[in-house]
This record gives C-alpha cells, structure tokens and sequence, in this order.
C-alpha cells in the first residue's frame, strides 16, 4: 500500500516546490477512501479541492435527466491528479467522479492549491502541461466514441490510461476487470472479452485474469480494426 507521503513524492510538480511550499501541501492534504460505485464528488457540488488519486481507478462521467451516462475521461489511475478546471473557474463540478473500485483519493483546498499557483513557477509549468495533455486526451475521445469499432475503442480506452504526463504512476501491467474496462469503453464486459481477445491475437496485449499488459503501446494508440 502506498503511503500518502509516497504518492507526493511521485507527484513530478511536488520537487519544483520550496521547502516551505511543501510543508504547506503536506500539512493540508488529507485523504478519505472509498468503495466500488461510491461517489467521489457530486455533479453541482462547489468545487473546494484538488483531486489526487492515490491507490485505485475512477471515472469522470455525467447522466442525462433520460439517465443515460456519457464519461468523458475513459479511467483515471493511480498517481493522477484532476479537477483544476472547475477549481480554476471556482464553478460547481459539471460531472460525477465515481470510484471504479476501493480507492484512496487525496484532496488538496483550493487554499494551498491557489498559493502554490500564485507562487510557485514550477506548478504553472506542471499545470500547462496538465491541461494541453487533457485538451488532447477529450478530443481523442470525442473521435473514438463517434467513428472507431468496439475493439478500437477498448484499445484507445487502455491506451489513453499510459499517458506519462497525466498519469506518471502508470505502469505497463494494469491490474482491472473487465467489467471496470467495459464501463470506461462504454460496452457490454462481453464485447470487451471479445476485443481483448483480438488484441492479444495481434500480440499488442497479454491478458491474464484482473490483469492486462501491454506489450505494444504505439500498436495500441493506433488500432483501429
């Protein structure tokens, strides 16, 4: 189990950060934990913290008054931070965060948040590259849920979870169900056993139970049968 001090550690912007700066966000942050299905933060609740992602997988996701949900990030792993765009505009959450499975969720005020913004260069940097990362990561989504295949989209659902600069705790053996991935892709967890099952026939994942890894991430980002 990771601990707390070790997940800021692995936080590239934390380094940049002076001594006193550091302090701040560990004498602030706090952590809660929660269970499959839980709801991290509510659609129109004020947006009062910064999102970490400690142990675990969720999902960025909205539902229509008809009640049918659209995600719009496909998962957010371990070591990702989000939620700076509302915190920016200091607008209520447009979107649910939901927990995929137990996860640990760190939470920095928008208090240290707005400091370290007014302070430190090195967080500026972290946070443009944050959002040009995140702009390009909802296009490429936007694409593959209107024109790609279910399997192209159980692809570019893996593929958009190795990203370094939005999710630097990601590692090329991603421990997730099938089901979870279903609900990231937005297809049946039978469609996705049958998509995996195309792409480990191309030799671009190895699927074991609860566990896919990831032998071709370039072959991955571009699959589209």
């Amino acid at each position: 189990m990771e601990s707390l001090e070790q997940f800021l550690g692995a936080s590239p912007w934390m380094a940049s950060l002076t001594p006193a700066q550091q302090q701040l966000v560990r004498g602030t942050l706090y952590e809660k934990h929660y269970d499959a299905g839980d709801i991290v933060c509510r659609k129109g609740s004020p947006s009062e913290e910064w999102v970490g992602i400690i142990e675990g997988l969720a999902k960025i996701s909205c539902e229509s008054h008809t009640g049918k949900q659209i995600s719009f990030i496909t998962g957010i792993p371990s070591g990702s931070w989000f939620g700076e765009g509302s915190l920016l505009k200091r607008e209520p959450r447009r979107y649910d965060i939901v927990a995929l499975r137990k996860s640990r969720i760190a939470f920095m005020p928008a208090r240290t948040f707005f400091t370290l913004l007014e302070e430190s260069i090195g967080f500026n940097r972290f946070l443009l590259t944050h959002f040009n990362e995140r702009l390009g990561q909802f296009i490429g989504y936007m694409e593959y849920d209107r024109f790609l295949s279910p399997e192209a989209r159980v692809a570019r659902s893996l593929a958009s979870m190795f990203n370094h600069e939005l999710y630097p705790g990601m590692h090329y053996k991603l421990e997730i169900s099938q089901e979870e991935l279903g609900n990231l892709s937005g297809i049946s967890r039978q469609r996705v056993n049958q998509a995996l099952h195309v792409l480990q026939s191309e030799k671009i994942v190895d699927v074991k139970y609860g566990a896919i890894t990831v032998l071709d991430i370039d072959a991955l980002k571009s699959f589209e049968a």
